[in-house]
Formats: structure tokens, C-alpha cells, sequence
């Protein structure tokens, strides 16, 4: 596997792969690697010639200054994660060669991100879309692949995609769950054993309530502090805090989820 700190070095390798008409699969990432991360790696393993992880904590989304001071980074544990998974190359880049500019310009969604995860977080998705854009760019890749988990960002990504005529297919892949049925995130690893004890039932209420209200009641009293828990046309999402920890969940409506 290839390491790129440096885009022109990135860009000469990626030039001379489209000129022998090989194909890519970008899997943005901000680190902090779990099976959810890989499962999106395989996928583009299975559909491209090569695959491009990128890793970059992206501190334009975090409404939160703590909640960036206290992102997982093992970058050396996620590099040899890659390696053993059979990715091609990893892009690490600085804040500085992703932001020459300071973040004075970005992307700016009007509608969709002003909800949810947008009400809660603001500025949130500015920073998300912005660089998003930037790797997308950079990239160069036939396809991109992103977690159904974060249903909100895949969907505003799609959007961004279409809105800018970017030649990148956008690929949604499905959440993946511990066995009790918590989705994986990398903020699971800042709960405690009790939390994490506990975490399932959030999963459980969004899948076993009849109603949004009903499922933010069973939310609350099992000691959840909500955030939201909505329906938006097929999907029912939600964000809760346990402790200190943030998790957000969506599952489609009308089956079994």
C-alpha cells in the first residue's frame, strides 16, 4: 500500500492509472478504523481495479471543540488495518493542504441539512460538504462509498454529487451492527461497560416502537438523553447522548429493520 501526504504526488499516480484506464473506489474516512470502515472497503475492493482510503479528521464539522480534542486517531493501528485488508493507497493529508484558503470558502446546503443532525450541530454539513467535495476532487475515483448509518450525510452527499455534475458515483452501504444490535462507530470505544451495556437499547426502540414519540418516550425513560428521534419518509433517524458519548442511528420504516 501507497501512503500519500502530498497531493501532486498523489495526483502523478492517479494521472498515469487513467491514462491505462484503471479504475478507483474512494472510501473517505476520518480514522479510528472499525468493521464498519472495512465492510466499505471490501466493497470497493470487489468493485474497482484499486482502491484510495483517505484518512483526515476533519475539524470543519465539529460544532464541539471537545468533541475534536477527543477523537480516536491511531493512525499507525488504521495504516496496518489497510494493509492487511489489501488497500491500494491511503491519502493522510494535513489541515493545511486541505484547507490553503482557512475554510473561507465552502459548500452550504440550504434545506435538508438545516434538520436533524443540522439543528443539533450547526455548521455541521458546511464542513461535512466541503470536504467532501475537496476529496471527491482530489480523488479522481469512478466511486465513492459511504455508511447508510450517517443516512442524513449520504443523502446530502448524493446531493451535492448531482447538484455539482460530479462524474464520482456515490455508493450507499448498508450499517453494520455488533451482534446486540448497536451500530459501529467509532465513538463506541468512549463509552463505558455500563454505557455500552446499555447502548442496545437504542437500537431496539427505533426498530420496536409504532411511532417516532413512542420510541423517543422509550428512549428517555431508559435513561437516553434525545436529541431527536424522527420519521422522514422511509427512514426513522435519531441522535442520543449516553454519558458523555453521542450516537445516531437510523433504520427504514415498514419491515423488519
Amino acid at each position: 500500500m501507497k501512503v500519500f501526504t502530498e497531493l501532486p504526488d498523489w495526483r502523478a499516480e492517479r494521472r498515469a492509472e487513467r491514462r491505462a484506464g484503471i479504475g478507483l473506489g474512494l472510501v473517505p474516512t476520518m480514522g479510528a478504523l472499525h468493521e464498519g470502515h472495512l465492510s466499505l472497503v471490501r466493497r470497493s475492493l470487489d468493485e474497482n481495479d484499486r482502491t484510495l482510503v483517505s484518512i483526515f479528521v476533519n475539524p470543519t464539522q465539529f460544532n464541539d471543540p471537545t468533541d475534536l480534542a477527543a477523537y480516536p486517531q491511531p493512525l499507525e493501528s488504521d495504516l496496518a488495518l489497510l494493509r492487511e485488508a489489501g488497500v491500494h493507497y491511503a491519502i493522510v493529508p494535513r489541515r493545511d493542504t486541505l484547507y490553503p484558503d482557512g475554510y473561507r470558502y465552502r459548500v452550504v446546503e440550504t434545506e435538508r441539512s438545516r434538520a436533524y443532525e443540522g439543528a443539533h450541530r450547526p455548521g455541521h454539513f458546511d464542513g461535512v460538504l466541503t470536504v467532501v467535495l475537496k476529496l471527491l476532487q482530489i480523488a479522481d475515483a469512478d466511486r465513492a462509498y459511504f455508511g447508510e448509518k450517517d443516512w442524513q450525510q449520504l443523502e446530502l452527499v448524493r446531493g451535492l454529487a448531482e447538484a455539482f455534475f460530479l462524474p464520482t458515483a456515490i455508493v450507499g452501504c448498508p450499517t453494520v451492527r455488533d451482534a446486540d444490535g448497536l451500530a459501529l462507530s467509532s465513538r463506541n470505544s468512549r463509552l463505558s461497560s455500563d454505557e455500552r451495556r446499555r447502548a442496545p437499547a437504542f437500537h431496539r426502540a427505533l426498530v420496536a416502537a409504532p411511532s417516532a414519540d413512542l420510541a423517543r418516550r422509550a428512549l428517555e425513560t431508559g435513561g437516553f438523553d434525545v436529541d431527536y428521534v424522527e420519521d422522514d419518509g422511509d427512514r426513522r433517524l435519531a441522535a442520543v447522548r449516553l454519558g458523555g458519548v453521542r450516537l445516531i442511528d437510523n433504520v427504514p420504516l415498514g419491515s423488519d429493520r
